[in-house]
C-alpha cells in the first residue's frame, strides 16, 4: 500500500506541473501578442525631466524675419572670344624650332616659333628685283616725259613708260604687304639679309593653352600652331535653368568659390544674360570677378551663390534643424516631454536663421537641444 500511495502522489504532481506550464505559456503568448499589437511611432520620443534639463532643451515659435536668400549655381571660368588667339602661319612652312608648353607665359612680341620655307626666299627675291625695276621704270618715265615735252617722242611711248612704272609700283607694294604678313620688314630688306626663316610672334600678353605642332612638321595656313589666352578679362560662366531665370538680373551680386578652397571667396557681379535656351532648358550667364587674382585660371570649375532680393520669411534658428538620412527635420512638442520628429522644407541659412517653407502653424518647436533629442530617438529605435 505504501508504494501505491507514493505513485499516486507522483501522478498528481506531474499533472499539476503540466497544467501550470500550459498556463504560463498561454500567459506569455498573450503578453507577447499584446506587445506586438501595441503600435509604436519611431519618430516620437518621450524624455524625463532630468534628460530635458541635462540636454538644455527649450522650445519656441517660428519667427518672421527679413532674410537674404541665395541661388546656388555651378559654372566655370571663361574668357571672351576676343581674348583667345589662334596662332597660324599665313603662308605655311616647316616648323624649325619652338620651346613652349601648355601653361607657358608669353609676352607681346615674343618669338613663339621659327618656320622656314623656300617660298620666303622667292618672295624676298621678287621684292628686291621689282624694287630695282621700279627705279629703272621711274627714270624711263622721266626720260619719256622730257622727250615728249620736246616733241622728240610720241604720246604712246610716254603712256607705255608711265604704265610700266605704275604696274611695277603696284606689284612692289603688294609684295611688301606679303612680306609684312610673314614678319619681314620690306624697308629693311636688302640683298645681304635675305632669309629662309621667319619668326612667329605673340600678339598678346598671356598664356599658351594648346600646342598643336612639333619640330619638322609642315603647317599649312589653316593649321593652328598654338592657342593663346589673355586672362586679363576673365569671367565666370554660370548655368541657370529656366525655372530660376526670373530670379536673375544684370548687376546682381554674388560670391564664387572653388571646391579646392571653399573658404576663399570672390565677389562677382552679373554682366550678361544669354537670351537663348539650350536643349537642357538652361541659359548661360556671365558674371564678372570684382576681386580676381592670378589663381583663377580659364577652365576652372567654380560654385557660385547669387544673392536674391531681401524677403520676409518664416524662420527658425539653425540649431532647430537636424539632418537625418540626408533630410532636414524639426522636433515639435506634442505633449509635455514628448516630441515628434517632423520633416520640413528649408532654404539657405542667413545670419544664423533658416527659412522654413513647411507650414508648422503655431506649434512649439525645439530651438535648443534638437540634436540631443535626435540621438535619444535613434537609441530608442535601435533598441526596439
Amino acid at each position: 500500500m505504501k508504494i501505491q500511495f507514493n505513485r499516486n502522489i507522483f501522478k498528481i504532481y506531474c499533472a499539476l506541473f503540466i497544467i501550470g506550464t500550459s498556463v504560463l505559456a498561454c500567459s506569455g503568448n498573450k503578453e507577447e501578442q499584446t506587445e506586438k499589437a501595441t503600435p509604436t511611432n519611431e519618430n516620437e520620443v518621450t524624455l524625463t525631466d532630468i534628460q530635458i534639463k541635462n540636454a538644455g532643451i527649450s522650445t519656441g515659435n517660428i519667427e518672421v524675419k527679413e532674410v537674404n536668400s541665395v541661388l546656388k549655381l555651378n559654372g566655370k571660368i571663361d574668357v571672351p572670344p576676343r581674348n583667345i588667339i589662334s596662332i597660324t602661319v599665313p603662308l605655311g612652312g616647316y616648323v624649325k624650332a619652338y620651346n613652349l608648353l601648355p601653361g607657358s607665359k608669353v609676352t607681346r612680341g615674343q618669338v613663339l616659333a621659327t618656320v622656314e620655307d623656300q617660298q620666303y626666299i622667292q618672295m624676298q627675291q621678287d621684292y628686291l628685283m621689282n624694287k630695282a625695276k621700279l627705279g629703272f621704270a621711274a627714270k624711263e618715265k622721266e626720260r619719256q616725259q622730257m622727250l615728249n615735252a620736246g616733241k622728240a617722242s610720241s604720246d604712246k611711248s610716254l603712256q607705255l613708260a608711265e604704265s610700266e612704272y605704275s604696274s611695277i609700283k603696284i606689284a612692289l607694294s603688294a609684295m611688301g604687304e606679303k612680306l609684312k604678313l610673314i614678319g619681314i620688314d620690306p624697308n629693311k630688306l636688302t640683298e645681304q639679309n635675305i632669309t629662309r626663316q621667319i619668326s612667329v610672334r605673340s600678339p598678346i600678353n598671356g598664356y599658351v593653352t594648346k600646342v598643336n605642332s612639333n619640330i619638322g612638321s609642315f603647317v599649312s595656313p589653316s593649321d593652328v600652331l598654338f592657342e593663346l589666352v589673355n586672362p586679363s578679362n576673365i569671367h565666370l560662366s554660370l548655368v541657370v535653368f529656366e525655372k530660376d531665370l526670373s530670379k536673375i538680373f544684370i548687376g546682381q551680386k554674388g560670391i564664387a568659390y572653388s571646391n579646392n578652397d571653399p573658404s576663399k571667396k570672390y565677389n562677382t557681379k552679373i554682366e550678361l544674360i544669354n537670351t537663348s535656351l539650350g536643349e537642357d532648358r538652361s541659359v548661360e550667364v556671365h558674371s564678372h570677378f570684382i576681386n580676381a587674382d592670378k589663381t583663377l585660371i580659364p577652365g576652372m570649375y567654380m560654385n557660385a551663390e547669387i544673392i536674391l532680393n531681401d524677403a520676409s520669411a518664416k524662420t527658425l534658428p539653425e540649431n532647430s534643424i537636424v539632418s537625418f538620412e540626408g533630410k532636414p527635420y524639426v522636433f515639435i512638442e506634442k505633449a509635455k516631454n514628448t516630441y515628434v520628429m517632423t520633416p520640413v522644407e528649408i532654404g539657405e541659412s542667413d545670419n544664423g536663421f533658416i527659412p522654413v517653407y513647411t507650414d508648422l502653424g503655431n506649434q512649439k518647436i525645439v530651438i535648443k537641444g534638437a540634436y540631443s533629442i535626435l540621438m535619444q530617438l535613434k537609441n530608442i529605435v535601435e533598441e526596439e
